[in-house]
């Protein structure tokens, strides 16, 4: 059973989950801290870059959703560490990713904002 503040960094999880497949860069934003950073198998990507690459159209999502979300609070961090989907395209190859991500988020002017998330590939058979 979840407390209310782990209900709370979870219905943002879902809430930045839902903005992703808008496509919407502002509304993808909403959910980042200024120096949030994505880490994933080519490396580093900041803020600006992943932005820029919605924004741009050089990558979109359709899909993105998870079966698994644990919630751990730690004052005013929190991580999510969730395994889903991610699916849509990159430079118009389209992509379907079964995968763990982790993400550290901090409560900034009292919203739960990402700092930092790092992605893996996920084993299928658990």
């Amino acid at each position: 059973m979840r407390n209310a503040e782990e209900q709370e960094l979870l219905n943002v999880t879902n809430r930045w989950d839902e903005a992703m497949v808008t496509n919407d860069a502002g509304e993808i934003a909403n959910f980042m801290a200024d120096d949030w950073v994505i880490i994933g198998s080519d490396g580093i990507t900041s803020k600006a870059t992943f932005l820029q690459s919605i924004s741009s159209g050089t990558v979109t999502h359709y899909r993105m959703d998870a079966d698994e979300v644990n919630i751990k609070l730690y004052g005013d961090t929190g991580i999510a560490i969730c395994r889903g989907t991610s699916a849509g395209s990159y430079h118009g190859e389209n992509f379907s990713l079964y995968e763990w991500s982790t993400s550290i988020f901090r409560k900034i002017e009292g919203s739960w904002r990402c700092v930092v998330t790092m992605l893996t590939p996920a084993n299928l058979s658990h």
